[in-house]
């Protein structure tokens, strides 16, 4: 992706998600309101700092965006459990298949991120949930199963999911997420693209 075409897909971000209809959560026909920015994971660092100008955007324009970072959440729930340390020095020697299965039960998203997301929600004080650091955690947490947990979680407000990778949509093999444009997380079907939402 070039400057010229990041720039460009900033100002749309900024465009939908400060316009009533997305803020409303209107035309999206009974589905949740899960909205997904696919982009290329070379381009993950130009777009961590076009997510925080659009940020600033909205908040001036009155607009709160709460942002939750699943890397940093996953390192503040490990740390709150006292494992963190235990953890640290286990995983050098560990196998690595075996260490993914500890952190996957640690941090399995219907018991432990759910519920640590929604505590940092419970306040309501923003209007726009950002759900970053999705590449940062897998293999250990994948991102389909952090949508389905999340679906009771984040309600009555709209989510945007920064994806380092593609979001496939077919009329044939429906809708799945292709994890820095090689794994295929899994078929999710119930997000919108946000670069198709019209401002």
């Amino acid at each position: 992706m070039t400057p010229s075409e990041l720039a460009r897909q900033e100002e749309h971000l900024f465009a939908v998600m400060s316009g009533q209809r997305f803020l409303r959560m209107e035309g999206l026909s009974n589905e949740v309101p899960f909205f997904i920015y696919p982009y290329d994971p070379e381009n993950a660092l130009g777009v961590a700092k076009a997510r925080k100008r659009v940020s600033n955007r909205l908040s001036q324009a009155g607009i709160s965006v709460r942002t939750i970072n699943l890397y940093d959440l996953s390192i503040e729930i490990l740390k709150d459990r006292g494992v963190w340390e235990r953890l640290v020095a286990l995983e050098p020697e560990q196998d690595k298949d075996d260490f993914r299965e500890l952190l996957q039960g640690m941090l399995d998203p219907q018991e432990h991120l759910a519920p640590a997301i929604r505590e940092k929600l419970a306040d309501g004080g923003f209007d726009i949930v950002f759900l970053t650091g999705i590449g940062e955690v897998f293999p250990y947490i994948r991102s389909h199963n952090v949508l389905n947990n999340l679906q009771s979680v984040v309600v009555g407000k709209p989510m945007l999911m920064f994806f380092p990778g593609r979001y496939e949509q077919s009329e044939t093999l429906g809708s799945s997420l292709v994890l820095f444009g090689r794994l295929k997380d899994d078929q999710y079907y119930r997000a919108k693209n946000i670069l198709e939402q019209e401002p």
